[in-house]
């Protein structure tokens, strides 16, 4: 919910004459610097051509290539990741990607005598979560509620409710429930300063 208008629209109110009215203000003043940052950091990717809803919280990114190729979905988290934008990435809704993750869209075919370029879009779909450190190869498609471990090679696609750690990533037994109906954009204590007080 990184659009400031949105968290002043949907801000939690309380009575001046409250103990809970001065709690949130205080929380809101001290978090404010996080809450501009993350607006700021929206700004600069929407105004290179970027797609980002105005509820998508992003954090600062390390992005080379084409910023006119990513989009990401309302209620959605990126953290400090790295990108290579040479095919696009499409981020769904309600995704959390953690900090230190790697997105890769292009590389070199190393069964070419003259190792030429190749390129695949990544797409992470609704509910996905991406763990801190885990790198998409390209052309992977993260399917709607995936989980990726922290430190995972993702150089294959991810099943619906997948889970998969390891380099390469590889599936476990356990699965996530079909019915995800969360917000990870609500942890952060900035916007819960907000909405919540």
């Amino acid at each position: 919910m990184a659009d400031f208008l949105y968290l002043w629209t949907n801000r939690a109110k309380f009575s001046i004459i409250t103990v809970a009215f001065y709690k949130a203000w205080i929380k809101r003043i001290y978090c404010f610097p996080e809450v501009m940052n993350r607006n700021f950091n929206r700004f600069i990717l929407i105004s290179g051509g970027a797609m980002i809803h105005e509820t998508a919280e992003i954090s600062k990114m390390k992005i080379q290539g084409s910023k006119r190729l990513l989009s990401v979905g309302s209620f959605s988290f990126v953290g400090q990741v790295y990108i290579a934008l040479h095919e696009q990435i499409k981020i769904g809704e309600r995704v959390c990607i953690n900090d230190g993750v790697e997105m890769l869209t292009a590389s070199h075919d190393v069964s070419d005598p003259k190792w030429s370029n190749t390129k695949a879009s990544i797409t992470i779909e609704d509910y996905a979560w991406i763990g801190t450190g885990a790198m998409l190869l390209p052309g992977v498609n993260i399917g709607r509620g995936a989980v990726v471990g922290a430190r995972a090679v993702v150089s294959k696609s991810v099943m619906p409710g997948a889970i998969v750690v390891g380099n390469p990533a590889k599936q476990i037994n356990k699965i996530r429930s079909k019915e995800l109906n969360y917000n990870p954009c609500d942890s952060l204590a900035s916007n819960r300063a907000w909405l919540r007080g």
